[in-house]
């Protein structure tokens, strides 16, 4: 538009006007209380955004995140924190959105944390539980978050315990912690939750596990799933022969028997005789006061394992660490120097 000469306006020809810019806001104590107190009245949005600042790289972020989750520590522990592995194709989020949903209809508020495997070539996870668990996550008493397992070994999330805090803070009562699912090696779990239960099916020859020292010493009860159908007699015979390798092995909690029950997740039995014994568990645990002290020596076992991390993050944080690591490594191909050797040099300098 052509502006006569003399006219001072803007190039539209209307008056200036002194608007306000848009200006990204940093968070501001303001911004953490009021995340603080949303989480502290169940806003699953809120929630989600705590969980991704705890789990976030950036510094900032986990900054915040960390000062939340310090001021809600009082507004937890008041849960029954139950961890489920069990082999891939066990049924595990099935039986998770089944048993989920029977509590959730009690009234009972349950958050699942779902642990999906990262890709160790692109490091991307598809993170599809919300989509497996679809009845669930629409349930207005369940919050359903899944995470990536970023390379850690256990089938779980380094940031899984605080995740499980901040679920607590928001007023859950029962946390069901989903792991990856790959056998022998899903124990981790079992340092950070009350009672451990392994997923099995029939005809799988898992009934051989029973005899190995794994991952079965370790559980406080077995599921065997998928008993509907034709499968229900084999079941029926699989749960005779995991009672009787349980009865074999050591109690994995002082005051418990482990015992193994027939469910089905479709047709919906043996769920409220699995809650049932859950309960069963926190009552005998808490009576010998095994309940806490479990607790305890589980947040020290965190406190060990972070300071662990922590000293790798700062080795590799130091300036030039990197190059020399690097310059090692091509000693180490050309068969210049053993690893011993090298590790000697790296840690001397």
């Amino acid at each position: 538009m052509h502006v006569m000469r003399g006219i001072k306006s803007t190039h539209d020809g209307f008056v200036a006007s002194s608007r306000k810019r848009f200006v990204k806001k940093d968070s501001s104590h303001g911004d953490l209380d009021v995340l603080r107190a949303e989480i502290e009245n169940g806003s699953r949005l809120h929630l989600a955004r705590g969980i991704t600042l705890l789990e976030s790289t950036k510094p900032s972020d986990k900054k915040i995140g960390q000062e939340i989750l310090t001021s809600l520590l009082p507004k937890t522990g008041n849960c029954i924190r139950i961890g489920i592995t069990g082999v891939p194709g066990a049924g595990k989020s099935t039986f998770i959105e089944a048993f989920g949903l029977m509590l959730a209809d009690m009234g009972l508020k349950v958050a699942v944390l779902a642990i999906d495997p990262s890709s160790t070539l692109t490091g991307g996870s598809i993170l599809g539980d919300k989509t497996r668990m679809e009845e669930l996550a629409r349930h207005e008493n369940a919050f359903i978050r899944p995470s990536p397992s970023a390379g850690t070994l256990g089938g779980v999330h380094k940031k899984t315990r605080e995740t499980m805090l901040l679920c607590e803070a928001a007023g859950y009562d029962v946390i069901l912690i989903e792991t990856v699912g790959v056998g022998q090696g899903e124990t981790i779990v079992r340092g950070m939750v009350d009672y451990f239960l392994l997923l099995v099916l029939t005809g799988a020859g898992d009934e051989l596990q029973g005899m190995k020292k794994g991952i079965m010493e370790l559980t406080d009860g077995i599921i065997v799933h998928k008993n509907d159908g034709n499968n229900k007699a084999l079941v029926k015979k699989t749960v005779r022969e995991y009672t009787r390798i349980l009865h074999m092995l050591q109690p994995a909690s002082p005051n418990w028997t482990s015992t193994a029950k027939p469910v089905s997740s479709i047709e919906r039995t043996g769920l409220q005789e699995v809650w049932e014994t859950i309960l069963q568990f926190e009552r005998a645990m808490k009576d010998s006061n095994h309940w806490e002290v479990r607790r305890q020596h589980q947040t020290r076992d965190w406190f060990h394992s972070m300071i662990k991390d922590h000293l790798i993050d700062s080795f590799f944080a130091e300036q030039g660490r990197k190059t020399e690591v690097k310059a090692l490594e091509r000693e180490l191909l050309e068969g210049h120097v053993t690893v011993s050797g090298a590790i000697d040099r790296l840690f001397s300098s």
